[in-house]
């Protein structure tokens, strides 16, 4: 049992030390930063944040421990029920891409203004507009929700999985309040308007028009 305790410390260090250097690259501070310093070029860094992003967080799962402690292991039926959110959950991320400028999201859309003379050095690293139709009428955050329930349900549970899944869940819920901020810093009252009328993540009550 103490070799999977100083497991699990291992991996939260590990994930808290991935979400920080993740919310430092991300926040409008380092981006100004980095604009002062490369101008134009600016245009490649949502490209380059997203590649370094990926790449650390799968280098992170390789060499976190792995203890092999097995949680739960559900039996059929119960194996092909427990999976059943994951379908829903998926069918809501698909219908939340819908409403996402996925061009933006990537940084593509930015490298194509660059090289078409269009980029605007004040955008950072995007173009950000406030999106409140579709799953965004519901709760503020459903890429995250979704993403969330996605993780959540599995039918079978170790250490090592719960361990990460339950690291993920916090900075989702953590990092939506940075990003939040964020928001509001270019939205100004139009954000705090949508915030106090929708909830942050349960769909608990229809959007006000």
């Amino acid at each position: 049992m103490i070799l999977y305790a100083v497991d699990v410390i291992i991996i939260v260090a590990g994930f808290t030390l991935f979400a920080y250097l993740h919310s430092a690259l991300a926040s409008f501070k380092f981006k100004k930063i980095i604009a002062e310093k490369i101008g134009s070029y600016m245009a490649f860094y949502r490209l380059l944040y997203n590649i370094i992003a990926v790449n650390s967080f799968l280098l992170l799962l390789f060499i976190l421990p792995k203890p092999d402690l097995i949680i739960y292991d559900l039996k059929y039926p119960y194996d092909i029920i427990i999976l059943l959110p994951q379908f829903i959950s998926l069918a809501g991320i698909v219908w939340t891409l819908k409403y996402i400028n996925i061009g933006e999201f990537t940084g593509i859309s930015q490298i194509k203004r660059w090289f078409n003379n269009q980029y605007n050095i004040n955008e950072l690293d995007e173009k950000m507009t406030l999106i409140i139709e579709g799953p965004y009428k519901y709760m503020r955050h459903p890429l995250l929700f979704f993403s969330g329930i996605f993780l959540l349900f599995r039918p079978v549970m170790g250490l090592f999985y719960l361990t990460c899944l339950i690291c993920i869940i916090l900075y989702i819920y953590i990092g939506s309040f940075y990003e939040e901020k964020r928001l509001i810093e270019k939205f100004g009252d139009q954000y705090i308007l949508y915030k106090n009328e929708v909830p942050r993540f349960f769909p608990l009550r229809i959007f006000k028009k």
